[in-house]
């Protein structure tokens, strides 16, 4: 499943910019594959980022994601095409840039982390917290000191 959709991007950033970066073969026409496998290989790099801290598929998508989704197809895009700009770049390294604060746990989504039944933990800043009760028997305790 994919963060973003050919529509997504058409709608940020409008047919020019999507053309620029994706008419592989110069033809006037978009080269919908292209396209595709990009978004693919976008929201793939965004899981590895987001995999260890939120339970994957995210459904439904937040929209900060989509916009990374957008920024990291774009970039890719503009790479095989030689349409890179500036700007570009500076939003894919922006984009990457809070994908590894919210695998830090320092940003987040947007979305709500609740604790598993089968952790007994609190989640709490991206860490898992365990409490317990005081320990009842101990080599003290059993030796009758």
């Amino acid at each position: 499943m994919g963060y973003c959709t050919r529509q997504d991007i058409l709608n940020r950033e409008g047919a020019d910019a999507l053309f620029a970066a994706a008419d592989r073969d110069r033809d006037g026409q978009t080269d919908v594959l292209a396209v595709d496998a990009k978004i693919a290989d976008a929201s793939a790099e965004i899981d590895t980022y987001l995999s260890l801290r939120y339970p994957l598929p995210l459904n439904p998508v937040p929209p900060v994601l989509v916009r990374l989704c957008v920024d990291i197809t774009l970039y890719r895009l503009s790479l095989s095409a030689d349409a890179l700009t500036k700007e570009l770049r500076q939003r894919y390294e922006d984009a990457v840039s809070l994908l590894k604060k919210m695998a830090e746990g320092l940003v987040g989504l947007g979305v709500p982390t609740t604790p598993t039944a089968d952790t007994g933990g609190e989640v709490k800043g991206g860490e898992i917290l365990v409490s317990s009760n005081p320990r009842i028997f101990s080599r003290r305790s059993q030796a009758g000191l």
